[in-house]
């Protein structure tokens, strides 16, 4: 996938909220304030001031002009991928975040998927790459971030973001057509975390390419959580997890016993039965179900716009922990096939029986093109520029 491009950085943490009404509230409060006050709490940087013009981002509806002048509603929040297992809400305008990546935003669509490389901490194991279908942002809990790279290069699933020629030389070795999504579901299975980046073994042995897509298009639908026409993950009837006491109305703690399955927010609140699977699932060193909570009850310091904030648990809340509890059981329960598959991987690679970088290179698949390594031009409609003004295509 010779595409790639680095995280988000949004340069102001208020901008991104577990709920689409505080980034409203958030938002009125600071039109409304005036002078020093609203300067303050923009909480300007070096690339983004309330003077600073820039165009708008790609398919939104977003006010271009300076945002010292801007006094209407908020744009509509969107969902986006805040890190792993993460779903949360961004105001999409341009004129707020440091670097929002717009060849991302031009791209992204119902289609879509993104590889979304894991910041790399030794020794720290859990997966080496994740696939989002909401925009990312990158963010790793630990480390260096990754990469995001979109499966396609296009909207509506045009161009596979592929090294050209791949797709041909898998299909000859393994006697079937091989398509983009076959890829990126093996890529899920197989790759492998390194200092440099992700690895990813091609093996010679068609039967074991066969059981690495089959695997990693599991995974992919899990992690996807549905995405393109999909079902939404669900654990098996008996194992699904339910509230069994309710949630206090601030919880400000999180605990787990294994010898119920029973998950506790607060003094009073239950959640069961939790395996212990998804308690456990850690992604570069942190627990997933841990990090989720403490995102959403983490306090924020007094009068900044991060601490305009919903004044009790929200339901909605509930109902996206229990989809993550399962989305991290049913990834726990994979990851023996996970592991088995990239310990047959390092066997044919002792042994030799891999498409390597030799093979790869007198088939004209390597090296790849500078051109794709580079974002494809979707420019197809015009895209409103700093002060209302549109760009001559």
């Amino acid at each position: 996938m010779p595409w790639s491009v680095g995280p988000l950085r949004l340069g102001r943490t208020w901008v991104l909220a577990p709920d689409a009404a505080s980034l409203a509230a958030r938002w009125d409060r600071l039109v409304a304030a005036e002078g020093a006050e609203r300067d303050a709490l923009f909480a300007p940087s070096r690339a983004r001031t309330q003077h600073t013009a820039v165009a708008a981002l790609p398919g939104g509806a977003t006010g271009t002009a300076r945002f010292i002048r801007e006094d209407g509603p908020c744009p509509p929040p969107v969902r986006i991928a805040h890190g792993p297992f993460d779903e949360q809400w961004l105001i999409p305008d341009h004129r707020l975040i440091d670097v929002a990546r717009p060849e991302l935003w031009r791209v992204a669509d119902e289609r879509q998927l993104f590889a979304v490389e894991q910041g790399y901490v030794p020794g720290a194991g859990g997966p080496a790459l994740l696939v989002s279908a909401p925009l990312p942002d990158g963010r790793s809990p630990a480390g260096r971030p990754g990469r995001i790279r979109p499966l396609y290069r296009r909207p509506g699933a045009a161009e596979p973001n592929l090294a050209p020629g791949l797709t041909s030389l898998l299909g000859s070795r393994y006697g079937h057509a091989v398509d983009a999504d076959a890829v990126l579901a093996w890529i899920a299975a197989a790759a492998l975390a390194a200092p440099g980046g992700c690895a990813v073994p091609l093996p010679a042995d068609p039967a074991l390419w066969a059981e690495g897509v089959a695997l990693g298009g599991e995974l992919v639908r899990v992690q996807s959580r549905g995405a393109r026409g999909g079902e939404r993950p669900r654990l098996p009837g008996g194992r699904r997890p339910y509230v069994r006491a309710a949630l206090p109305a601030r919880p400000e703690t999180l605990a787990y016993t294994p010898e119920d399955e029973t998950l506790r927010l607060g003094g009073a609140g239950r959640i069961s039965p939790v395996p212990e699977g998804a308690w456990a699932y850690r992604v570069g060193g942190v627990r997933m179900l841990e990090a989720w909570f403490d995102r959403r009850t983490a306090r924020a310091e007094a009068g900044t716009l991060d601490a305009v904030g919903p004044g009790a648990w929200p339901q909605a809340w509930t109902s996206e922990l229990l989809e993550l509890i399962a989305v991290l059981a049913l990834l726990s329960a994979l990851a023996p096939r996970q592991e088995a598959l990239r310990a047959a991987c390092a066997d044919a690679a002792r042994a030799g029986e891999v498409l390597d970088r030799a093979a790869l290179r007198s088939a004209g698949v390597l090296p790849v093109p500078a051109a794709a390594r580079r974002p494809a031009s979707v420019l197809d409609h015009h895209e409103e520029g700093p002060e209302g003004q549109f760009a001559l295509l």
